[in-house]
């Protein structure tokens, strides 16, 4: 059984820096890819950052050079570090897994999501 637990999120003001964390139990974790999703009021969803298990990384144009997607396999553990934060960042962040996905619809395996609030 595949659970997701993220943690991390929290109030910021712009400019600055947050790390989400999400343990991982189950496989998936070791043979898929994991990925950062997250979804403003109103908004559709969007993979902000995703990870193989190789470490090969991809990014939403809107982060690139502010987010980092990392993994620690000894830990289960995949992270994302947010720096220069924006307002526009403000979201639930979900953490999500699946064996081989090429789009969002196709993450089999979801945290509960945490807050990310930025203030301006």
């Amino acid at each position: 059984q595949v659970q997701l637990v993220e943690s991390g999120g929290g109030l910021v003001q712009a400019g600055g820096s947050l790390t989400l964390s999400c343990a991982a139990s189950g496989s998936i974790f070791s043979t898929g890819v994991m990925g950062w999703v997250r979804q403003a009021p109103g908004k559709q969803r969007e993979l902000v950052a995703r990870i193989t298990s190789g470490g090969n990384t991809r990014y939403q144009d809107s982060v690139k050079g502010r987010f980092t997607i990392s993994r620690d396999n000894a830990k289960n553990t995949v992270y994302l570090q947010m720096n220069s934060l924006k307002p526009e960042d403000t979201a639930v962040y979900y953490c999500a897994a699946a064996k081989r996905p090429t789009t969002i619809n196709e993450y089999d395996y979801w945290g509960q999501g945490t807050q990310v609030t930025v203030s301006s």
